[in-house]
């Protein structure tokens, strides 16, 4: 899967490879914040936060979409307040993320990401 690198480098906490996943001109869509992110910098700033932040961050499945699309099932703690999620990633000519969107559920895990995470960030990217 082409999302195995990705995977791996967020597994490690290694910021640096884990931005190298993301093309340039990569789009997030998070369910925190009604603007996405746009472009490698901005992504990158976020995952930054979110390397720190999250505690017992684990991948338990992986997907593939019937046009290439691929979708990581992961779980994550953040102080007393545990989240699932899925990232769903398209990816560009050379392999890299370009549009990623991420679902997090439940509503509490939804406010914690906001508050730990997404609040560090500029309102605008």
């Amino acid at each position: 899967m082409k999302c195995d690198t990705f995977r791996r480098a967020v597994e490690a906490f290694d910021l640096d490879a884990t931005v190298a996943t993301f093309s340039p001109s990569i789009v997030l869509r998070s369910p925190v914040r009604d603007e996405p992110l746009e472009g490698r910098h901005a992504v990158g700033r976020l995952f930054a936060i979110l390397l720190r932040v999250f505690e017992d961050l684990r991948f338990v499945g992986s997907y593939t979409s019937n046009d290439g699309a691929e979708v990581l099932h992961f779980l994550w703690r953040l102080g007393d307040t545990e989240g699932e999620g899925v990232d769903m990633m398209r990816f560009d000519g050379d392999g890299l993320i370009e549009d990623y969107r991420v679902m997090v559920r439940p509503l509490s895990a939804v406010v914690a990401l906001r508050d730990a995470a997404f609040s560090q960030l500029p309102e605008r990217s």
